[in-house]
């Protein structure tokens, strides 16, 4: 009876608790700056939106992922804010992310070296890949991460205080397909960018060499066509809040193509090579082709009147989900 009193002796008590608190953080960034500082340029004027709103917002939950030092993996499901884990006995490295994702694709997550993140196939009939080996798919949704590695074992009865700060593992490209001419006859757009990272390495950031072309549609503007797209950014590149990896960056091509469906319902193709801005865009930036054309005599005798066109009937994406390797 003393001893209960007392205290919670290790062989009698039932509340033997080892646990790590987690306050969680985000960084609301859209885009890395690798020589373009865009902070500093930036015009409303030009771009019609503020640099700020572009950038992601908080997610509204969070999955932790705890690999012990037996090689067990558990999983926790924290608020935006904080959270609260369990621990075994041991060492740890502890994954986050954020779990409100639509199209994001998670593989591998039993193993630290190849957990990594992909996102959906997206076909479209109608387009032509420059890229033929590249799987087409969705633009990937906003999706952050960080990592802990080794945090050392704690002793019975003690609760281990951890900040996590979660980073952008997806950035966005501002591109904008301004017009000489002809850009009030043009009814639809949508566009695809070849050349992008296929999928991220979720413990270090770094993208996969794999690539792939992402498929998104775009919004009308008096001087033409504009898109927000998302993507993982250059492919084999590392991130630089996560461990950088040796070797030679490889100079690689990246593509840009546009269709527009113009009001008379006649669609129109455009391809632009656009490695050199990429160079130092590899996470997120603005990408910019100029001079497009569309002639009087490719609207025909109907450019007078609008024909009725709700959607891209026979044109439209299909979305192709694809289970988890």
């Amino acid at each position: 009876m003393a001893i209960l009193l007392g205290g919670c002796r290790k062989d009698l008590c039932y509340n033997h608790y080892r646990e790590a608190q987690f306050d969680i953080n985000w960084e609301y960034a859209w885009e890395r700056d690798y020589g373009k500082h865009w902070p500093s340029i930036w015009s409303v004027d030009t771009y019609g939106m503020t640099y700020e709103e572009l950038q992601p917002s908080m997610s509204e939950s969070v999955t932790m992922l705890d690999y012990n030092e037996e090689g067990e993996v558990s999983q926790n499901f924290f608020t935006s804010e904080s959270g609260k884990a369990a621990l075994t006995e041991g060492t740890h490295s502890f994954l986050f992310y954020n779990n409100d994702t639509e199209y994001i694709i998670f593989n591998n997550m039993a193993s630290l070296p190849t957990a990594s993140a992909t996102t959906s196939t997206r076909t479209r009939s109608t387009f032509v890949n420059s890229h033929t080996d590249e799987r087409t798919v969705n633009a990937p949704d906003v999706l952050y991460g960080t990592f802990m590695e080794d945090i050392p074992a704690i002793d019975i009865h003690q609760t281990l205080a951890l900040k996590a700060t979660l980073r952008p593992l997806v950035y966005t490209y501002l591109v904008r397909y301004e017009f000489q001419t002809g850009a009030d006859y043009i009814s639809l757009a949508r566009g695809a960018l070849s050349g992008m990272a296929e999928s991220i390495y979720l413990r270090d950031g770094y993208t996969s060499e794999k690539t792939a072309t992402v498929l998104y549609d775009c919004t009308l503007a008096s001087w033409g066509v504009q898109a927000i797209v998302k993507s993982f950014g250059a492919p084999g590149f590392p991130d630089e809040y996560y461990s950088s990896r040796t070797g030679q960056r490889e100079i690689r091509h990246y593509a840009l193509n546009l269709e527009v469906m113009l009001k008379n319902g006649n669609m129109k193709t455009f391809d632009f090579d656009i490695t050199e801005q990429m160079q130092n865009q590899p996470r997120g930036g603005v990408i910019v082709v100029k001079g497009l054309i569309i002639a009087e005599d490719e609207i025909g005798s109907d450019s007078g009147f609008d024909v009725t066109i709700n959607d891209w009937g026979e044109f439209e994406d299909i979305d192709m989900p694809v289970k988890p390797m």
